[in-house]
């Protein structure tokens, strides 16, 4: 059995590398310091329940972080064993997890803070990317004028604290663009551009419409990936409550996604990796980069193993509806989606299957699933010795300035 300890210590690497998978974790205003006083109930809310602080959307408690003041927080990468399947036998799951004091991880929640730390792991940028805010769309769905509102104003603090990307370049944070209202996801994504954002993200998900969902590819939302494409700015399928649970809930499961917390297992192996699958499957099928060329997306916290099912798919479609496609649904795959793997898939068979110049580096630090090192994913992942010197820099670094594009350059 393969243990923490056993592994072997990361190279120093001899470049800085790029992290496409960091996260902050919100503090409690981060949906209500903008949002216009006549959307405080139909928006998030942090209401207190004795000692307990309940996130409440639209006035229903959500439950996707049970936690929503990160007070107690979770060590990074102390449940290393339990997201990769390796729990040693006789250990109790819970026995895994360790808590510090919000207060003594400024980084967590502060720019300045957290650029001193990426001093020490050896990271010159990160793509900052939401975790209390990857479950608010869902939770606020049936409010579409409220969810439009409510990511503006999340948003608007975002740029705040964060900065969409600053002078330095250290931090690249993705503001979050929802297309359930067509023409304000237009006037969203013409804002966040206007200051200067460099990605965004969209959740993996059909799109909450008045009447019924929508795909991704449905044409109505062109205005948004042409502005995108337009930009050179990429969309972040980031990992998020996209919905999904209502499939393990057809099998008798709750339909309720909880962050943390004993569930029934069927749950997990039902949902998997079904909603980034659809997502890029929609992307493809229904033509978006036919229609949109030059739009690039990239699949964060995922994994990667959704790719080859995919990949069989979309082939065997092709072949009994060639009618349909204009292009190669596999080389449009190939040319417009980069993939961050999870550290525990197989990054060689990926490597032959997408192309080494597709595969970015994603630690998703500080969660406790993450890693705690962040530049430890060239050592843990077994398949990186066989790579050059240069593919593992590709992976580790260029690959992410190739996806941000000419207009974002560092200094080596």
């Amino acid at each position: 059995m393969t243990t923490l300890e056993s592994r072997p210590a990361p190279a120093k690497l001899d470049y800085l590398a790029i992290d496409v998978d960091n996260h902050y974790y919100e503090p409690i205003d981060a949906f209500t310091r903008h949002l216009p006083k006549e959307f405080r109930s139909r928006g998030v809310q942090m209401v207190a329940d004795g000692k307990r602080t309940l996130a409440v959307f639209g006035g229903v408690v959500n439950h996707f972080i049970p936690n929503p003041v990160f007070d107690p927080i979770i060590e990074p990468g102390c449940l290393d064993l339990l997201f990769r399947g390796e729990i040693p036998e006789g250990v109790d799951p819970a026995s895994l997890m360790k808590v510090d004091r919000l207060a003594d991880h400024p980084e967590y929640q502060n720019r300045d803070a957290r650029v001193k730390v990426l001093d020490k792991q050896n990271l010159q940028t990160v793509f900052m990317l939401p975790t209390f805010a990857c479950g608010v769309e869902e939770g606020l769905k049936r409010d579409i004028e409220a969810t439009m509102v409510s990511l503006h104003a999340f948003n608007l603090w975002l740029d705040e604290d964060w900065g969409f990307d600053r002078p330095d370049h250290r931090v690249v944070s993705a503001p979050i663009i929802s297309l359930a209202d067509p023409e304000k996801a237009v006037e969203e994504v013409d804002f966040v551009l206007s200051r200067g954002a460099k990605l965004v993200c969209v959740r993996p998900a059909p799109v909450p419409g008045l009447v019924r969902p929508r795909s991704l590819g449905d044409p109505i939302h062109d205005p948004v990936w042409a502005r995108l494409a337009e930009a050179g700015v990429p969309v972040v399928f980031h990992l998020s409550d996209s919905g999904y649970m209502a499939i393990p809930a057809l099998w008798g499961g709750s339909g309720v996604f909880k962050g943390f917390g004993k569930r029934d297992p069927l749950d997990m192996v039902i949902m998997d990796d079904r909603a980034i699958h659809d997502t890029i499957a929609s992307m493809i099928v229904h033509q978006v980069f036919t229609r949109h060329p030059k739009l690039k997306v990239v699949s964060i916290e995922n994994g990667s193993y959704f790719v080859y099912r995919l990949i069989k798919r979309l082939k065997k479609s092709a072949n009994n509806a060639p009618y349909h496609y204009k292009e190669d649904p596999v080389e449009q795959l190939r040319n417009n989606v980069w993939i961050a793997p999870y550290y525990e898939d197989d990054v060689k068979l990926l490597a032959a299957t997408i192309g080494v110049d597709k595969i970015l580096f994603g630690s998703d630090w500080p969660h406790g699933e993450g890693l705690a090192d962040p530049t430890s994913f060239t050592a843990d992942i077994p398949q990186f010795p066989e790579f050059s010197h240069e593919d593992t820099r590709m992976v580790m670094r260029d690959n992410a300035l190739t996806l941000l594009g000419p207009n974002f350059v560092l200094s080596d």
